[in-house]
């Protein structure tokens, strides 16, 4: 039994208590199960996947973030009231979520900017899902991104990318302030 206890205490508390930094905006209501902490959970972590559709000439593109700290970030860019779990206005919340999205995430294919679609957003437990594509795209041997999703609000950001080309993955993070890498297949 400690040793149980032991495992989440090295997974769940010394992220807070070794990383413990603060949101660039300190007067955000907290809404995480982790209140009391400042606000804070222990990660502070989005993933993106994209995958090359050779059938359907596109990049599928998801981005998935923590509800709580992409209400926070699109209330503190967009100044609107923002409920992406109970949202009254469905229109409205996917109207800020491609915003933000399509404002902090780009991509190169083989060297030419893509333009990105917005496709939606659903909620799965703790996490958003925003989807974007882009068509016309026939082969990929080369794929930039530039990543900024959530830098904007923490210092303590990690953005994991996923790309798929051909059945082949590749992975990368970029830890905080970087906002850029290159895929090759």
């Amino acid at each position: 039994m400690a040793s149980f206890l032991n495992k989440w205490f090295f997974i769940l508390v010394m992220p807070l208590l070794l990383f413990n930094k603060r949101p660039i905006s300190d007067n955000m209501e907290a809404k995480s199960p982790f209140r009391g902490m400042g606000g804070l959970h222990p990660f502070h972590v989005s993933v993106v996947e994209i995958n090359h559709n050779a059938a359907d000439k596109t990049l599928e593109i998801s981005c998935k973030i923590f509800t709580d700290d992409f209400e926070k970030v699109l209330e503190q860019n967009y100044k609107a009231k923002v409920d992406l779990i109970n949202p009254s206005n469905k229109a409205a919340m996917d109207t800020l979520v491609k915003k933000y999205i399509t404002s902090h995430l780009f991509l190169n294919a083989d060297g030419k900017p893509v333009k990105l679609s917005y496709v939606g957003f659903e909620r799965e437990n703790e996490a958003v899902y925003g989807y974007v594509e882009a068509d016309n795209i026939v082969s990929v041997k080369k794929i930039d991104i530039t990543n900024k999703l959530m830098q904007d609000l923490f210092t303590d950001q990690v953005n994991l990318m996923h790309v798929i080309v051909g059945g082949n993955r590749k992975s990368t993070k970029l830890d905080y302030p970087a906002t850029q890498a290159s895929f090759s297949f």
